[in-house]
This record gives C-alpha cells, sequence and structure tokens, in this order.
C-alpha cells in the first residue's frame, strides 16, 4: 500500500483508523508454505513502503457512504498534495449554491500557501502513522497459511492467485506507542500477491477492548472492524480501491467515538507526475463538466 498518501483518500482516516489499517519472490511462493508465513508479511511491508513506480499519480473517483447518506468526489494526485473536489452528494449533482460554496472551499489552497503547506503537513502526518503501523504488522500478528483466493479487477490483480494468511495478535509484542497500540487487539486475514509482493486485501476485528494511556485517553469497543482493498490500477501501481470502517468507543472519558462509512474508489486514471496543485482542480474541473455533459449522475451505478 502506497505510504503517501494512504487513503481513505487521503487514505487509510481518522488517526486511530487511518493507521489500521506490505526483495522479491517467485511467483510459485503462494504455493511454498516451507516459507515462514511472517516473512512473506516482512517482505511484502517493505515492498509496500518501497514501491518501485512510487512517482505515478492518478485521477479517481471517491464515493464515501456514512450510514444513509453518501458523498462523491473526483480526486487527483499532485505534485503538491491531494486535490479534490464534491461533485455529488447522495448521488445527485450539486446544486448551484453547493457548488459555489465548494469552489471556494478548494480555491483557498491556490490563493493562500499556507492553507496548501498546512494540508501537505497533515498529508505527511497520515503517512507517518500508516508507515509506523505498516512496519509493525510482521511482529504484532502471529500469522498462518489458509489457502488462496483469485485476485479482481478491484482486489489485487486479475488472473493473480492471492496467498490468504490469518493472524492473530503476538502475546510476546509490545506496542512502542498509541498508534501501534490498536493492533494488540486485532484478528482476521490478509491476502498477498506474491507476484507482486503487495497486500490486496486485509481484514481485522477487535477481539478485545483496547485502552490508550491506561484508559485515560480512551478506548475501541470490542467488534470494531475494519477493511482495506488494494488493487493494480495499471502499470504495476496500486491503489486503495475499498475502505470499511465500524468503529465505537470513548475519548478522553465523555467524547464518543461512532465511525462507519463505506468508500470505494475507481475510475482511475493517470495524470502527469509533476501536476501542480493548481493544474489538479483544473483537471478536475474539466472532467467533472464532461460527466455532467455526458449526463453521469456520479451515481453509485455510475462507477
Amino acid at each position: 500500500m502506497r505510504t503517501a498518501p494512504f487513503r481513505g483518500p487521503l487514505a487509510w482516516q481518522t488517526a486511530l483508523m487511518a493507521l489500521l489499517l506490505f526483495p522479491s519472490i517467485p511467483a510459485s511462493s503462494a504455493q511454498r508454505p516451507s516459507l515462514p508465513a511472517v516473512e512473506l508479511v516482512r517482505r511484502t511491508v517493505h515492498n509496500e513502503i518501497n514501491p518501485s513506480n512510487d512517482d505515478a499519480k492518478y485521477m479517481f473517483r471517491d464515493r464515501k457512504e456514512m450510514g444513509h447518506s453518501s458523498q462523491t468526489k473526483l480526486v487527483v494526485e499532485t505534485h503538491d498534495a491531494m486535490a479534490g473536489i464534491l461533485v455529488a452528494i447522495n448521488d445527485k449533482p450539486l446544486s448551484a449554491q453547493q457548488r459555489g460554496e465548494e469552489n471556494a472551499r478548494v480555491d483557498r489552497f491556490v490563493k493562500d500557501p499556507d492553507e496548501l503547506k498546512k494540508r501537505q503537513r497533515q498529508e505527511r502526518e497520515e503517512t507517518e502513522h500508516v508507515e509506523r503501523i505498516m512496519k509493525a504488522l510482521p511482529d504484532a500478528f502471529l500469522y498462518e497459511y489458509a489457502g488462496t483466493e483469485p485476485g479482481g479487477q478491484s482486489m489485487g490483480k486479475t488472473g493473480h492467485l492471492l496467498t490468504r494468511l490469518k493472524f492473530r495478535p503476538n502475546p510476546a509484542y509490545d506496542p512502542p506507542s498509541r498508534v501501534e497500540q490498536v493492533l494488540s487487539g486485532m484478528a482476521g486475514y490478509m491476502l498477498i500477491d506474491t507476484n507482486e509482493d503487495r497486500i490486496a486485501k486485509i481484514d481485522g476485528t477487535l477481539q478485545t477492548e483496547v485502552s490508550f494511556g491506561w484508559g485515560i485517553l480512551g478506548h475501541l469497543d470490542r467488534a470494531g472492524h475494519f477493511l482495506v482493498q488494494q488493487a493494480d490500477a495499471g502499470d504495476g501501481h496500486w491503489e486503495i480501491s475499498r475502505m470499511d470502517l465500524a468503529f465505537t468507543g470513548k475519548i478522553l472519558f465523555f467524547k464518543s467515538i461512532n465511525i462507519t462509512q463505506t468508500e470505494v474508489m475507481s475510475d482511475f486514471q493517470p495524470v502527469p507526475s509533476n501536476l501542480t496543485f493548481a493544474q489538479g482542480l483544473e483537471l478536475l474541473r474539466k472532467h467533472e463538466a464532461l460527466l455532467a455533459e455526458n449526463g453521469s449522475h456520479f451515481s453509485a451505478e455510475a462507477k
């Protein structure tokens, strides 16, 4: 999984939740259980953090569903930061007033350099959180082989066989900070494309309540769940294609956490790697106008 940015779309988001969220071996490794499962994870983590084509940039559609409402954005990766514009609410195009408000929101990043710097800083922090979580994966869990599954358009790569690994908490793991602490209560499975050394899917559920700062800072309730899928967007470049989050808990005794959302990223199209933020916004607006001209309603079906 790419570490800059690691989406939900800006990947994988909510400081705790985004962090929930892998040298190369032959394709036949999926049938080689003699390779310890943890070593497969360790090698994949190394490749996820150090992808060979990290300069590739893409434009895509991002639909986020929260309860009974949804928002659809067009997003593009630029040299400066992620640029995104809201194009639909509940699968309906924005009104003239909503469009004006959205234009004012995104234009501030072009007009005010400090706003863009703040956005860049946030993305760097998210990236750092994700890297710390990913680096912890080999040590935080105990792994075992659990068969294979076929890859597809939105998970892994069509035609590739994915190796399935079950994982459970490693009782010997001592989280170095609150960022990694959430892993101590997780169990689930992941799918690895051993042809590419990339994670195609990771699905985890909290088996116990996880406390932060001896319970003073807060906790996440048992049965909290996350799912993240990745797929080859083209030319060996992998992108997040789906993220599901369902967590409850509390922060600082009184503030409740209740996160339930499904986010689907689709329609990936390559863009120039040197695209600036302003150029990215211009590209998104042209693409939005083209979609509207073609009669797209930005619905789930349109994806």
